[in-house]
């Protein structure tokens, strides 16, 4: 106190036990930090507002903890934290889903791309960046009505 920095606490509730099973069968146990640092990576030098990073990761935990299970595939980890960045911006979404499912060639992340692209065309969700630049679309249907 007498060097009058500032400092905040926050608190969260410490549940039961959660653990975690992986793809090769492995148990670990619930780690938030760990989900964190993932989902962080992803939405790195992003647009996003400053603790929509924190919210997200709480939301899933939320969800997670109100399933009731003491043990959970990390698949469904992963789905969450998809469906939430698809959401919430779509570089981030792709940047997780190219090590989340382990896209081995170009060829399945362009596909992916394409999804997000057709999605996005039907419905922009609010606060979301374009995929592809309007600009660019013009640009590229000029190019191909001129071709064909």
């Amino acid at each position: 106190m007498s060097c009058d920095a500032r400092f905040t606490t926050y608190e969260r509730l410490q549940p039961a036990g959660l653990f975690i099973i992986k793809k090769d069968q492995r148990r670990e146990e619930y780690n938030r930090d760990k989900l964190l640092g993932g989902i962080r990576k992803a939405c790195e030098k992003r647009p996003l507002p400053m603790g929509t990073i924190e919210k997200l990761v709480d939301e899933i935990a939320f969800e997670l903890f109100e399933i009731g299970k003491a043990e959970l595939p990390s698949t469904l980890i992963g789905d969450m934290v998809m469906a939430k960045l698809k959401n919430l911006d779509y570089i981030a979404y792709i940047r997780f889903a190219s090590v989340y499912r382990e896209f081995t060639d170009i060829k399945a992340l362009k596909e992916e791309v394409d999804n997000l692209v057709t999605t996005q065309k039907e419905t922009r969700l609010p606060g979301q960046l374009p995929l592809i630049p309007e600009t660019q679309t013009s640009k590229r249907s000029k190019k191909h009505r001129l071709r064909g």
